[in-house]
């Protein structure tokens, strides 16, 4: 199998590490995902076409390229919300990815993540 995943999905994704707020659910207190996280994970899987054979069949190892339009400045690269969304989607599990290239770009009217992940070679990583 010679596939891959591409599409870009429109919006901008929280930072998983910034992304975490506390909050008291029945008396315990819990760490959950921000708004923005939770806003991005709805607009992901509204958007996201998955496959129907995940890219990490067979034992593949993957390539995520991953390039994140960011609206200003302000937002540190991350995109590991993104690889967590695309567990089901692309792949079963993002530990099957191996080799990442995420690049940070600037566009004030359109943000949004434009993902391609693929196939490594077979034995990738060995």
């Amino acid at each position: 199998m010679d596939a891959r995943f591409e599409q870009t999905i429109q919006g901008e994704p929280a930072s998983k590490a910034n992304s975490r707020r506390w909050v008291k659910i029945k008396g315990q207190s819990r760490f959950i995902k921000s708004k923005k996280a939770l806003d991005y994970s709805a607009e992901f899987t509204a958007q996201a076409q998955p496959l129907t054979e995940m890219l990490d069949a067979d034992g593949y190892s993957l390539c995520a390229e991953i390039t994140i339009h960011y609206a200003s400045r302000r937002p540190d690269l991350d995109e590991s919300l993104i690889l967590d969304l695309l567990q089901g989607v692309a792949y079963k599990n993002d530990r099957a990815v191996k080799r990442k290239v995420i690049e940070w770009k600037l566009d004030r009217e359109k943000p949004r993540a434009h993902i391609v992940i693929s196939q490594l070679p077979k034995g990738y990583g060995e």
